[in-house]
């Protein structure tokens, strides 16, 4: 349960910051109004809030693997949003990222 409680949370980060930080690019850079930057503001402060309700008590634990997340999910973002074709360079760079994301987060200490 703990691992899928945080995959969820991790998920949800990564559609707020990322969504959020695309919605800014997209009102300011390709000039498609205020409303749209003033929404990404909303969902990036949004984001703020998910990581406090990880099950780790952890700032920095939560934050670092929360990098690998955020790494993989931009490629997917792009990909979706923007049409950008990854490279093998890419994808292989993202799963490095989700594993030391996995070791960081998940892997086992005892505690």
């Amino acid at each position: 349960m703990f691992v899928l409680r945080s995959a969820a949370l991790f998920t949800l980060a990564a559609l707020l910051e990322i969504g959020g930080a695309w919605l800014v690019w997209q009102g300011v850079r390709e000039h498609r109004g205020w409303l749209w930057a003033t929404g990404g503001v909303l969902a990036l402060g949004a984001y703020g809030f998910v990581a406090t309700f990880q099950p780790d008590a952890h700032f920095g634990r939560v934050l670092a693997a929360y990098g690998g997340i955020f790494v993989a999910g931009s490629i997917l973002w792009g990909v979706v949003a923007d049409g950008f074709r990854p490279d093998r360079w890419d994808i292989a760079g993202a799963l490095i990222c989700l594993a030391g994301m996995a070791v960081i987060m998940w892997a086992p200490r005892g505690d």
